[in-house]
């Protein structure tokens, strides 16, 4: 019997089957990936294993012993761990504080403040996990706050560690430090459950995988008796092509002007007069890791938010004192990193979000009057160009996965015949099969005459699609490096402010 065993397990939502009878089982030290295209159900598959949705049937075993947890407190308490995504840190509290957070050390009725910071440090120095247990979180880099979510579970024993996505922030640099812990901590006999989409990282790490498809599993691998493509194959049931096709750029006039742009704040400008230009024809990529000024710029450029000095022109048009409407009148579409609170509306149909920024105009308004009937007929078209997972055009779409969800941002972007296409982060957490068309989509649109700015975390995708690449770090642009020369060593040096070594 395996460490971890999940049996028959299904879950089920109105007119979605998430798991179909989906066993997983996974050995003491053994790291494990979980893969699928959006939608396929893993993180349904996670959720009910850390207690935060329950099945509708199967059951759950580990180390024999049959459980089902009610909520992540009894998941907990089994021995699990979760890294999310989105880190679950307090920024106003120290190191030690957010790791023993609600399991603190004593001393009579208080907090035993030494013994805590003596436990943190000892694990970080035991699992090659640096940090400083007195630093206040909201003052680290993204790579250090994922230490400390894994201290916070090994804190507390987990013996499974599920990591969602855990490299979707990181520099190369510390994701292959995160790499080197995962090891650790498997040959220290935990169980790690890897969910991802990057299959480079699955190969590179892993025991073994389970793939699932449309709700059920698709396949079980032996990673070192398997490859990229057969991965591939499993999780869509086709070939896919890993490499981006595309032409030399042939730039024509600058679309997009920035110059000067700052924005102050507290200890440091989180953008510092950062100037460039991007042309009619050509993909200008912005590389660095997350916290460096690039959401402040691209707020900034798509009228999100005011600059404290600076300028923006769309095609020679200053729109430095635009909105977001005038400057989405101007010729700017945006595909923004935040797909659920700046892309959509959850509560919104489907139809209505994939008409937003369009309704105002024929054909889905006439004389002034939403035409409906136009309005779902262009989001039936969109939702099978981009392939969206979704029971109908009339469907909420807060009920969509995450990656889903970015397919829809994504489809209503590139329909929007703008002059100049913002894309920032847009493949984040969609699944090969997405980022394939996505890429091709990009591509095409450079190639139509567009300006495209694209700001991703993802090295491979800036070095696949930037004709360009601009590098920021502590609000400014460090270095501009020709695509044909940018190399992940090169880039993701720059991205942690080495520039002597990166030149």
């Amino acid at each position: 019997m395996a460490f971890l065993e999940m049996r028959g397990i299904v879950k089920r939502y109105p007119g979605v089957l998430a798991n179909d009878r989906v066993d997983l089982s996974a050995e003491r030290g053994e790291i494990h990936a979980v893969m699928g295209e959006n939608g396929a159900g893993k993180s349904t598959l996670m959720g009910i294993l850390y207690g935060l949705v329950q099945p509708d049937e199967g059951g759950i075993a580990i180390d024999g012993a049959v459980r089902r947890f009610r909520s992540p407190i009894d998941a907990i308490a089994a021995g699990l761990g979760m890294v999310h995504q989105a880190f679950k840190l307090f920024d106003s509290l120290t190191v030690w504080e957010n790791v023993v957070y609600r399991d603190e050390p004593r001393r009579g009725p208080f907090i035993d403040r030494a013994a805590a910071r003596r436990r943190v440090a000892e694990l970080a120095r035991r699992y090659d996990l640096p940090v400083d247990p007195d630093a206040r979180v909201g003052d680290l880099p993204v790579g250090v706050k994922q230490r400390i979510e894994i201290l916070k579970a090994l804190y507390r024993d987990a013996r499974i560690l599920i990591l969602d996505e855990p490299t979707a922030v990181l520099t190369p640099r510390e994701r292959d430090g995160l790499f080197v812990v995962m090891r650790s901590l498997a040959a220290d006999g935990r169980t790690i459950l890897f969910v991802t989409h990057k299959i480079h990282e699955v190969m590179a790490v892993t025991d073994r995988i389970t793939v699932l498809r449309d709700g059920r599993v698709a396949a079980r691998l032996v990673t070192a008796e398997t490859d990229a493509q057969a991965i591939i194959r499993a999780m869509t049931g086709r070939n896919v092509s890993l490499k981006v096709d595309r032409t030399p750029a042939v730039p024509g006039r600058p679309l997009l002007q920035v110059d000067g742009l700052t924005l102050d704040a507290p200890g440091r400008p989180a953008v510092d007069g950062v100037s460039f230009a991007v042309r009619a024809g050509e993909i200008v990529g912005i590389a660095g890791v997350a916290g460096n000024g690039q959401t402040e710029l691209v707020e900034i450029v798509a009228g999100l938010r005011a600059a404290d000095a600076g300028t923006v022109r769309v095609d020679g048009r200053d729109v430095t004192t635009a909105g977001v409407a005038g400057r989405r009148v101007a010729g700017i579409a945006y595909v923004p990193e935040d797909r659920a609170h700046t892309g959509t509306a959850l509560r919104a149909s489907a139809t209505d979000t994939l008409s937003m920024g369009f309704h105002r105009r024929a054909p889905l308004s006439r004389h002034g009057v939403l035409d409906r009937g136009a309005m779902r007929r262009r989001a039936r078209d969109l939702i099978a160009r981009f392939g969206v997972k979704i029971p109908g055009e009339a469907t909420a779409v807060g009920t969509l996965s995450g990656g889903n969800l970015q397919k829809v941002v994504v489809a209503r972007e590139l329909d929007h015949e703008a002059a100049v296409l913002i894309a920032e982060q847009p493949t984040r957490g969609v699944d090969v099969g997405a980022i394939e068309f996505i890429h091709g989509q990009l591509v095409a649109e450079r190639d139509k005459g567009r300006a495209v700015l694209l700001v991703s975390a993802e090295l491979t995708e800036i070095l696949a699609l930037s004709d360009r690449v601009l590098v920021m770090y502590e609000g400014r642009v460090i270095a501009e490096v020709p695509g044909a020369e940018a190399t992940e060593t090169s880039l993701g040096l720059l991205m942690a402010g080495v520039v002597e070594e990166a030149a």
